[in-house]
């Protein structure tokens, strides 16, 4: 009897780390939205942008080299960019817009969940040999930057930055 109710606990058990498991998978694997997105993820740059608005297209690419080309992109204060992103890899990654310290927070968050996909505006997701956007209107001047967060690129130095000027600084 003590063996049925041993075994009986030990199965119970297993079920119940399996659940947690598999609720812990269902969020690491689902979309990953910020609820800061609206008011300080990205928000020191700027915000969404509007496809009607958009005053110049550029063209990034991200290799499984951990490099973006380019990786120092300059763009006027107020201007609405779209960045058409191709990953020419053989491995997923992803473009991300933020800060320094949110990236890096972030990065470290994507090390615990490796499937996490992005919904935000500031971000991009791109399988291989596939191509995304984002279209970004940088209305702070600074410089910002902007990283592939797929669990290691960023510490392989898979990043860049964005200078934002006033068009003064330009003339």
């Amino acid at each position: 009897m003590k063996f049925i109710s041993i075994a009986t606990a030990l199965s119970l058990g297993i079920l119940t780390l399996t659940a947690s498991a598999q609720d812990g998978h269902a969020h690491a694997s689902s979309k990953h939205e910020h609820a800061e997105s609206k008011e300080g993820h990205a928000s020191a740059m700027g915000q969404p942008g509007v496809a009607a608005r958009v005053a110049r297209t550029i063209d990034v690419d991200m290799n499984d080299a951990m490099r973006f080309t380019p990786s120092h992109i300059a763009v006027k204060k107020g201007e609405t960019v779209k960045f058409v992103v191709k990953n020419s890899g053989k491995i997923k990654h992803e473009m991300v817009l933020g800060s320094a310290q949110e990236l890096q927070e972030h990065a470290k968050m994507m090390q615990k969940f490796p499937e996490m996909e992005h919904a935000d505006a500031n971000q991009i997701s791109v399988d291989p040999g596939k191509s995304g956007q984002i279209i970004w209107t940088f209305s702070k001047a600074g410089t910002f930057d902007f990283a592939c967060l797929e669990p290691g690129h960023f510490e392989a130095g898979m990043k860049g930055q964005v200078k934002v000027a006033t068009q003064s600084m330009l003339d």
